[in-house]
């Protein structure tokens, strides 16, 4: 019954989580920003279709959690000792007093079983590690060498020695506790991997590290929802970002592969054109017509166009890719399964 209160309360918890994402991801309209892959500057996205990343991170969690809550919905009063119980109960007639969907089928397994709060907390290991993610890239993302978004002051402090600083406070517990909650994770599966069945007393010690992580889980939520609420994302940096780093050379060589080039030849050529940008400290778009075609004769006056931030994330129109269009639906879409979500939740409640 425990396990399954926190998992209703997490999940009206989670549904505000995703109401805050996708209310930035609105605020955010049509700003760009750079999306990375291996930490290394790799393609423009809109910073909605960034946001949008973390929603179905988080969405996931939800759904593993709603899923967990039908194996945790059993009732095991009536199993005795091992047994059953001596006395003539009607245990489905008390599941159903109690709320719960079904009896539990063998009172062997009943008086042993951690399943459920091992697989309660497994789940909350995983979001802890969406949430930890999350945390060290609005980290990333709030130093001065990237400068995507100001710290909410109410969820920062400033420096004990240095007073220009202001350190992310929340984001760096998020990360701990994370460690905490799969620590919990660790600390069940130890407790349980060689007890035979049935009941045995060690498995007492499985009952502070759920409640630990569950508060813990139940404690973070609000707070890293109020973050994304209060936080400032700079709109005009993230976008200038995408200016730089040859973002765009996908899109360039996608315009010779939709002129007959086979991929690999225009990747190989688009290559040989950084390089040359490189050597010449400029960017694809300086180069001149006359320039470009050393690389390819196939290339004509419209590339250049081809080059600019919104062709570059027009092209990616599939459904979630990050073309405008598409990510606008995708909000639309995100915000029908949250409704979804919290009905659930509250009839649960």
């Amino acid at each position: 019954m425990y396990v399954r209160g926190s998992i209703d309360e997490l999940q009206v918890k989670l549904a505000d989580l995703l109401d805050a994402f996708l209310a930035s991801a609105e605020r955010a309209g049509n700003a760009a920003m750079p999306a990375y892959t291996h930490l290394q500057k790799a393609e423009p996205v809109l910073v909605a279709h960034w946001l949008l990343a973390y929603v179905e991170m988080f969405t996931r969690d939800s759904e593993r959690l709603a899923d967990c809550r039908k194996r945790v919905n059993l009732c095991p009063l009536g199993s005795g000792a091992v047994a059953g119980t001596t006395i003539a109960l009607d245990r489905r007639a008390m599941t159903a007093e109690l709320g719960f969907d079904a009896p539990t089928a063998n009172s062997v397994d009943a008086t042993s079983d951690r399943d459920f709060v091992l697989e309660f907390v497994t789940h909350l290991s995983l979001q802890g590690v969406h949430l930890s993610r999350w945390a060290e890239e609005m980290i990333l993302f709030s130093t001065q060498e990237f400068g995507f978004l100001r710290l909410p002051e109410a969820y920062s402090t400033g420096s004990s020695a240095m007073p220009q600083k202001k350190n992310p406070d929340l984001l760096e517990l998020v990360r701990g506790k994370a460690g905490r909650v799969a620590g919990s994770a660790t600390t069940l599966l130890m407790s349980v991997k060689g007890l035979p069945l049935a009941y045995n007393k060690d498995l007492q010690e499985t009952q502070e590290p759920l409640f630990d992580a569950s508060e813990t889980s139940l404690t973070m939520l609000p707070l890293v929802t109020g973050w994304m609420r209060a936080v400032e994302f700079e709109f005009e940096h993230m976008q200038m970002a995408t200016q730089s780093g040859f973002m765009n050379a996908w899109a360039a060589a996608t315009y010779l592969v939709e002129r007959g080039v086979p991929f690999r030849l225009a990747h190989e050529q688009v290559g040989k054109a950084v390089v040359f940008c490189v050597e010449k400290g400029c960017e694809l778009r300086d180069l001149s017509l006359e320039q470009l075609r050393q690389f390819s004769p196939l290339i004509e006056a419209d590339f250049h166009s081809r080059l600019e931030l919104d062709a570059v994330l027009a092209i990616h129109d599939v459904v979630g890719g990050t073309a405008p269009g598409r990510v606008k639906q995708a909000i639309s879409d995100a915000r029908q399964r949250v409704a979804a979500m919290r009905g659930v939740a509250h009839a649960h409640a």
